[in-house]
């Protein structure tokens, strides 16, 4: 991923900071948009995974739409541009604040988590005499056979609905005169790799959405989430293969002429785009383990404290000194940050070349839930951001 001319570039930089490649990013877009675009389908972008500017401006250009789950996201994502008719609004938790201030906005969609949350956004948009449009988040049961922490789609997890509850749902549908009922919204985990799993998605998607129709619904949006992956391991293979994924919901789901499909991507869009760039503070050298210490912490790319997540770590430092080849001397080193904390690890017994103090690492894939997730623990402070065209 990175040239000589970038090494040397990163060399002169104060670390850490996080580097975007911003082709790579368009580059994926494009691909996502034409993939989605050969079934008329629908992309929102999950705000989640990355609000850097830079990065939302090129997804606003590319036309997708903005899925929001905070109020602040909203807010962002109407200041940067996104059309307010494409702005959805998930969330389990959504304050009577944010509902007013997303109702103030005209957004095209709340996706309602709850039986009463319906009744809360009822009762809102009545005191504005508005009538809010809202799809019914469904939670299906379908194991995304990710980590449990990023799982979001079965009967144990907080999110949606839940099957059973369907009939009440209907029911204050019904009696609500400020609600607009569109379509059924879906989201089952995140970082899914396993096609297979979408399959049964399609499934229960078809199941809910016959329901809903039965009792009299006309189901316009049917809003299948997102969690398509990106290869952790591999980070060179750049790009997922979107024509893949959005095959599996062309094949499986049974879509009537006047049904729009929706889709709510993040990582898959923007993970491979960034990179954390640190430098090796210190190399401690021990009988039973090697550590390297670096200027970037947890504080900095919190995903591998938070659930042991995998990310590629390179020593570009010693890529540069053997003109882009891997030196064959490979140590084990743990990697860790500076904060006080155990957790501070980017990964264990990790094969890098011999690390010296001031070598540059580039910690992979960390375009989505990195510098969104940042923290200013023990006092850190925000780091800078650099891209491809900043060079």
């Amino acid at each position: 991923m990175f040239s000589d001319k970038d090494r040397a570039h990163f060399s002169n930089l104060e670390t850490p900071f996080y580097y975007y490649d911003l082709n790579l990013l368009q580059s994926t877009l494009t691909a996502c948009k034409k993939a989605a675009s050969a079934y008329q389908f629908h992309v929102h972008y999950a705000m989640k995974a990355n609000f850097n500017p830079k990065v939302l401006a090129k997804i606003k250009d590319t036309g997708f739409g903005a899925d929001c789950v905070s109020g602040g996201e909203v807010k962002k994502a109407i200041e940067v541009g996104f059309v307010k008719e494409k702005v959805v609004f998930a969330g389990v938790g959504k304050s009577d604040r944010e509902i007013n201030d997303a109702l103030d906005q005209d957004i095209f969609c709340f996706n309602v988590e709850s039986i009463q949350e319906l009744q809360v956004i009822n009762e809102l948009a009545e005191k504005k005499q508005k009538k809010a449009k809202v799809a019914i988040r469904i939670n299906p049961n379908v194991d995304a056979h990710t980590h449990a922490n990023i799982t979001t789609g079965l009967d144990e997890n907080k999110f949606g609905i839940n099957s059973w509850d369907m009939p009440a749902c209907a029911n204050i549908l019904n009696i609500s005169a400020n609600l607009e009922f569109v379509g059924i919204h879906f989201h089952i985990g995140s970082q899914i790799t396993n096609l297979d799993v979408y399959k049964n998605l399609c499934t229960r998607v078809n199941e809910f959405a016959t329901w809903f129709e039965d009792h009299g619904f006309k189901v316009s949006i049917l809003n299948v989430g997102g969690g398509l992956g990106i290869d952790y391991y591999h980070p060179d293979q750049q790009i997922p293969d979107f024509e893949a994924y959005f095959k599996i919901f062309a094949d499986f789901l049974e879509v009537k002429p006047y049904q729009e499909v929706h889709f709510e991507l993040g990582r898959a869009l923007v993970g491979q785009s960034a990179s954390l760039i640190s430098r090796v503070l210190y190399v401690k050298n021990g009988k039973k383990k090697n550590f390297i210490v670096l200027d970037a912490g947890m504080t900095e790319l919190m995903r591998p404290a938070l659930y042991q997540a995998y990310h590629k770590i390179e020593n570009i430092s010693q890529q540069l000194a053997v003109g882009g080849v891997q030196s064959p001397n490979l140590i084990k080193y743990d990697v860790v940050g500076p904060i006080c904390e155990s957790t501070d690890c980017f990964g264990k017994e990790v094969e890098l070349p011999e690390s010296f103090r001031n070598d540059l690492i580039a910690i992979r894939s960390a375009g989505a839930y990195g510098e969104v997730m940042a923290s200013h623990y023990n006092l850190r402070e925000t780091i800078a951001t650099v891209t491809n065209e900043d060079l």
